[in-house]
C-alpha cells in the first residue's frame, strides 16, 4: 500500500480522496492555488504545496508543478479526483513516465474513450448498442444530409472531443442542420481545440442511465449497479439517485451484464462510467468516464462499497476483494448538487460563507469543503456541496430527503437549494416520471410563472 499520495484536484472531492486515504493510514499531499490556500483539504492534509495564481491552466492544470509538487513531497502516486486532469492520457502518461502511480485507469483507456468517435468505434466491437448516427466524423453538409435522412429526424450534431453540452445542436429538418453545423464545429472549437463533430439520432423521451463500474486490470470486474441522471440542467445534472425508478430486474440484468462482458474484454482497471440513454426498453451507449463521477456517493451507500478506497487498493496492485454475486443492492439512494448559484437566474454566488449547518441524522451524508468564514473564489466550478440521503425505499430516501434540505443552512451565498427543494416536490419527480428534457421544461414553466425570474 501506498504510503503519501498527491490530490491533484480541489473542493470537495479532494477532502473525500483525503478522508479515504487518512482511513487506509496514508498520508497526503495538497495542492493548491492561490486562491484555495484557506480550503478545507488543504488544512487538514499532511502537507500542502501552492502551485500557482488562481486560473486553473496555471495551477490545477499545470502538469509540470503538480509532478514537481509530488516529486519533492515524496509521494508515490497522483489521485486526480474528478474534472480538471482526471481524464486526460497524456498527464497519466507522464505520471507513469514519472515513476509514480496514476490512480485510474490505463492513459490508453483514458485516450480511447476520451474521443466519443473512437470511443463508440471501442464499444461497438465490444458489443454494446450504440445511438444510431454517423460512423465519424462529419465532413461536410451533404454528408450530414445523407446520413439525417437515413436516421431519421430530428438529429444531435456533438463535439467528438468533449461534452457538457459545448458544441451540441439539435436540427430538426435539413435547413436546421445546414445553419447549426458551422456553429457547433465552431463551438467545438473554442471548447476544445477540435471542431471535429458527429450526429446522432435524436432520442425523444430517454433518461440518462449511468452504470458504476470497478476493475483491477486482472481479470476482475464488477458493476455497482446503475444511476439514473436525468435531471438535467444544459446537459448539468443536478439530482441523481440509485437505482432508477425507470427500469426493472430483467433490464437492470441485461445491461449489467452487457457492461461487465466489454469491462472484461478491455482488462479494464480502477472505477469507471458507463453512460447510456434508455428508452422504450433499449439502451444506448452515449459515453464513459475514465474516473471517479461526481455521484458516487449513491452507488455507495447501496452497495456498501467505498469507491475511493477500492480505487486506492487496485492502483496498489490489489485485487478486487468483491464478486459481482456478493453484492446486495440495499434500498434507494438520491443525491442532490447544491451549487453556489442563484436558483432562479443561475448566475454564480461567490463570496464568504457567513453562516453553515450541514444536516444529519440517519442515512444522510454530506460532502463539502464549506465551512463558516470560508471565502468561496469565483474562478472555478459552482458546486459546493453533495447532499445524500439513503433510505430502506425510495420514498423514506426522498422523505429524508426532503427534511435534509430544510436543515441545510449555507449563509452569505445563493445556492441552489431552493430549486432543489422545487424539484422534489413535484409529482413527476415523486412518481419517478422524468426524461432528460424534464427540467428544462420544469424551468420554463416556473420562470414562466415568475415574471421571467
Amino acid at each position: 500500500m501506498f504510503e503519501k499520495i498527491l490530490i491533484a484536484n480541489r473542493g470537495e472531492i479532494a477532502l473525500r480522496i483525503h478522508r479515504a486515504c487518512r482511513e487506509l493510514g496514508i498520508k497526503t499531499v495538497a495542492i493548491h492555488s492561490t486562491a484555495d490556500s484557506d480550503a478545507m483539504h488543504v488544512r487538514l492534509a499532511d502537507e500542502s504545496v501552492c502551485i500557482g495564481p488562481p486560473a486553473p491552466r496555471q495551477s490545477y492544470l499545470n502538469m509540470h508543478a503538480i509532478l514537481t509538487a509530488a516529486t519533492i513531497t515524496g509521494a508515490e502516486a497522483i489521485h486526480p479526483g474528478v474534472g480538471f486532469l482526471a481524464e486526460n492520457a497524456d498527464f497519466a502518461q507522464m505520471v507513469r513516465d514519472h515513476g509514480l502511480v496514476f490512480i485510474g485507469p490505463d492513459p490508453e483507456h483514458i485516450r480511447i474513450m476520451g474521443d466519443k468517435i473512437t470511443a463508440k468505434h471501442a464499444v461497438t466491437e465490444l458489443g454494446i448498442p450504440t445511438v444510431p448516427g454517423s460512423p465519424g466524423p462529419i465532413t461536410s453538409d451533404d454528408q450530414a444530409m445523407e446520413i439525417a435522412n437515413q436516421i431519421g429526424y430530428p438529429v444531435l450534431i456533438k463535439a467528438a472531443a468533449g461534452g457538457g453540452g459545448k458544441g451540441m445542436k439539435v436540427a430538426q429538418n435539413d435547413d436546421e442542420l445546414r445553419a447549426a453545423l458551422p456553429i457547433a464545429r465552431s463551438e467545438a472549437k473554442a471548447f476544445f481545440n477540435n471542431d471535429a463533430v458527429f450526429m446522432e439520432k435524436y432520442l425523444g423521451r430517454p433518461r440518462h442511465i449511468e452504470l458504476q463500474i470497478l476493475g483491477d486490470g486482472q481479470g476482475n470486474v464488477i458493476h455497482m449497479g446503475e444511476r439514473d441522471c436525468s435531471l438535467q440542467r444544459r446537459h448539468q445534472k443536478l439530482v441523481e439517485e440509485a437505482p432508477s425508478p425507470a427500469l426493472n430486474a430483467e433490464e437492470r440484468e441485461k445491461i449489467g451484464k452487457i457492461a461487465l462482458d466489454a469491462m472484461r474484454a478491455l482488462n479494464y482497471a480502477s472505477a469507471g462510467t458507463l453512460e447510456f440513454l434508455y428508452e422504450d426498453g433499449e439502451f444506448y451507449f452515449i459515453e464513459m468516464n475514465t474516473r471517479l463521477q461526481v455521484e458516487h456517493p449513491v452507488s455507495e451507500f447501496i452497495t456498501g462499497i467505498d469507491l475511493v478506497r477500492e480505487q486506492i487498493r487496485i492502483a496498489a496492485g490489489g485485487k478486487l476483494g468483491i464478486r459481482q454475486e456478493d453484492i446486495r443492492f440495499n434500498g434507494a439512494a438520491i443525491e442532490v448538487r447544491v451549487n453556489a448559484e442563484s436558483p432562479f437566474t443561475f448566475l454564480p454566488s461567490p463570496g464568504r460563507v457567513t453562516d453553515y449547518h450541514a444536516p444529519g441524522g440517519p442515512g444522510v451524508r454530506v460532502d463539502s469543503h464549506l465551512y463558516s468564514g470560508y471565502k468561496i473564489p469565483p474562478n472555478y466550478d459552482s458546486l459546493v456541496s453533495k447532499l445524500i440521503v439513503h433510505g430502506k425505499t425510495r420514498n423514506e430516501a426522498m422523505m429524508r430527503l426532503r427534511r435534509a434540505l430544510e436543515e441545510y443552512v449555507i449563509g452569505g451565498i445563493e445556492t441552489t437549494i431552493p430549486l432543489a427543494q422545487e424539484i422534489i416536490a413535484d409529482n413527476d419527480f415523486i412518481v419517478g416520471d422524468y426524461t432528460i428534457h424534464w427540467l428544462e421544461k420544469f424551468l420554463a414553466k416556473r420562470d414562466g410563472g415568475n415574471g421571467g425570474h
